[in-house]
């Protein structure tokens, strides 16, 4: 854990999780939130962390307990701003996509997946900037359409979206998994202008050339950047809310990537 990333977060946990004056002291919350990112990238069993990171519960309860207050989407917000003054999202352009996965234990949360003989699986829907940067995040089960899930979806934008004296238009772009009724209106609710793949486009001209630029990759991108943590590619969580706090956390690690290379890049 970068000792600035865990300032911002300390500061966090004193506003939404602060101590209680009495009873027994709480184990490290840095070593506990070393303990989660361990888990989160390894997605092993609680009782499986190494001893460095203190107790197995002790962690466990850290986690539902920021969870609760909601300080992992606090810390995606907040990182997502500090990007936004030194002019890292470009909102103009924004993509979306859902994809599937496993729920081992299943839960809350889940349902039977099409592609998984009908087992137990759980659904990311996912919405991003121009540059992949996550900008929303929504769990379901795995048998939920990805056109359901769209305004649900851009209603959970963890900040408030730039008004048109800023963006005059903000672009959408969808697969064809979204070319519907549905998808449709939930992109233009949401005040977007909607680019909704169909038949017929993105097909080369007669010179083998595409007509448009190819947008949508970039949500796909980032997908494959979440997956690369074996604790959200598998879902362990019985919980819902403790799943999408993981998500959540790590949505919140990628802007913090994106903040040090703003800051480390030189200035013209």
């Amino acid at each position: 854990m970068p000792v600035e990333l865990w300032k911002k977060i300390e500061v966090l946990i004193d506003k939404y999780n602060p101590p209680k004056k009495t009873g027994r002291k709480r184990t490290s919350e840095r070593a506990a939130l070393d303990g989660i990112l361990y888990r989160m990238r390894t997605g092993c069993q609680w009782n499986a962390l190494p001893g460095e990171f203190g107790d197995d519960c002790s962690v466990h309860r850290a986690s539902q307990r920021w969870v609760r207050c909601g300080l992992f989407e606090q810390l995606w917000a907040l990182l997502l701003s500090e990007c936004e003054e030194l002019g890292g999202v470009d909102w103009k352009w924004q993509s979306a996509d859902a994809v599937m996965g496993k729920a081992r234990h299943g839960g809350t949360g889940v349902g039977p997946n099409p592609t998984d003989r009908g087992k137990d699986g759980t659904k990311r829907s996912v919405l991003t900037e121009a540059d992949g940067g996550p900008l929303a995040v929504v769990v379901a089960g795995a048998n939920v359409h990805d056109a359901k899930l769209l305004a649900e979806t851009i209603e959970a934008v963890v900040v408030e979206q730039p008004g048109p004296e800023q963006v005059p238009e903000q672009h959408l772009c969808l697969d064809k998994g979204y070319d519907n009724p549905s998808g449709q209106s939930a992109a233009e609710a949401g005040g977007y202008v909607p680019h909704i793949r169909r038949i017929g486009q993105e097909k080369p001209d007669e010179r083998k050339r595409k007509r448009r630029k190819a947008r949508r990759w970039v949500v796909q991108r980032t997908i494959v950047w979440l997956n690369r943590c074996r604790g959200i590619l598998v879902r362990y969580e019985k919980k819902a809310a403790n799943y999408l706090g993981v998500v959540q956390l790590a949505c919140a690690l990628l802007w913090y990537r994106r903040l040090h290379r703003l800051k480390a890049a030189p200035a013209f």
